[in-house]
C-alpha cells in the first residue's frame, strides 16, 4: 500500500501548509511522482483538482474561524491568501452562499470540506478486464497542443479541444491514417520532465511512414504496457476506468507507472453506443 501512502503524505502536507503559498510541485514531491501524475492521480481518485481542494479546506477553516472568533473580515482574507477582502467574500458566498457578514450573524447554512483521507476499497465481484503487453517502439501522427498544469488549464482546456477536433473531421482523417500496430484513434498525454508546469496532449494515430504536413510526429518508447479494457459510452466508461485502475488495481498490482507516455484509444464506432469498446495503455514497471 506504499502508493496510497504517497499520496495520503501529499495531503497531509497540504493541510499543514494551508495557510502559506502551497506549489503543485511541492506537493507532487511529497508523492515522489511528477507534478502531472500527481495531478492525474488526485484528480481520478476525488473528482476534484487539487486546486480546488486546497480552496475548500482554506474556506472550511475560514468560516469557522469567522463563527469563532471576532477577526476582522479583511485580516482572515490575508490569512487565507486572498489579495482582497472582495475576493475572499466573492469565493466565500460560492462555497457557502452566503457573505462572510451573514456567516457570522448565524444567517445562513455552510458548506464545509473535510480534511481527506485516501481509502481504498478491494472488491472482487465486479473484474477488471486487463493484460500485460511488451511492445518495441512504434510513431504515431497527429496534433500536439502544451497545457499549463497552473490552475488546472489542462482539465479544463483538453476536453474542449477533443470537442473541436471530432467536429473539423481531424478524427476521420487520423482514422483513415491509422496504420501502426495500436487501431483507433490515440490520446497521448506527455509529462515534461524538465518543464514542471506544462503537460503536451496529442490527439494521434499510430502510423509508420511520412505524415501529411499538417501532422507532427512522435516516438514512442519500447514500454511494458497495461492495457485495459473499457466498455460503454465515452468519455463514462473511460472516466470511470481511470477511477478504478487507480483505487483497486495500481494500490494490489505491484506495478508502478513508468512515467512515459500514457494512452486512451478509440474506435471508430459510435462514442454514445452502449457497448462501444474503448482501452486505457499504461506503461508500468
Amino acid at each position: 500500500m506504499a502508493w496510497v501512502e504517497s499520496i495520503q503524505r501529499a495531503i497531509d502536507y497540504m493541510e499543514a501548509h494551508l495557510l502559506e503559498p502551497i506549489s503543485l510541485q511541492d506537493v507532487a514531491k511529497q508523492a515522489h511522482v511528477s507534478t502531472f501524475h500527481f495531478q492525474r492521480t488526485f484528480t481520478i481518485l476525488t473528482d476534484i483538482s487539487v486546486g480546488e481542494y486546497i480552496r475548500r479546506r482554506r474556506l472550511t477553516l475560514a468560516a469557522q474561524e469567522l463563527m469563532q472568533t471576532s477577526i476582522k473580515v479583511i485580516d482572515l482574507a490575508y490569512k487565507y491568501g486572498y489579495d482582497t477582502p472582495e475576493a475572499f467574500a466573492k469565493a466565500f458566498r460560492r462555497q457557502h452562499g452566503i457573505s462572510p457578514s451573514e456567516s457570522r450573524k448565524l444567517s445562513g447554512m455552510l458548506t464545509f470540506y473535510n480534511r481527506l483521507t485516501i481509502q481504498v476499497q478491494l472488491k472482487g465481484a465486479d473484474p477488471m478486464k486487463y493484460r500485460i503487453v511488451e511492445m518495441e517502439d512504434f510513431q504515431v501522427a497527429g496534433m500536439k497542443r502544451s497545457f499549463s498544469l497552473t490552475n488546472d488549464e489542462n482539465i479544463k482546456e483538453i476536453p474542449k479541444w477533443w470537442d473541436q477536433v471530432n467536429n473539423d473531421g481531424t478524427d476521420d482523417q487520423l482514422f483513415r491514417l491509422n496504420n501502426g500496430p495500436i487501431k483507433g484513434v490515440l490520446g497521448v498525454c506527455v509529462d515534461h520532465k524538465n518543464d514542471k508546469q506544462t503537460i503536451d496532449y496529442w490527439v494521434a494515430t499510430a502510423f509508420n511512414g511520412d505524415p501529411p504536413q499538417e501532422l507532427e510526429q512522435m516516438n514512442i518508447p519500447a514500454s511494458r504496457w497495461a492495457v485495459f479494457e473499457a466498455r460503454g459510452p465515452v468519455p463514462d466508461a473511460i472516466q470511470k476506468l481511470w477511477k478504478r485502475i487507480f483505487t483497486e488495481w495500481f494500490p494490489t498490482s505491484g506495478y508502478s507507472h513508468a512515467g512515459t507516455p500514457e494512452l486512451e484509444v478509440y474506435s471508430s464506432e459510435d462514442p454514445a453506443s452502449p457497448d462501444i469498446y474503448s482501452e486505457v495503455w499504461i506503461p508500468v514497471k
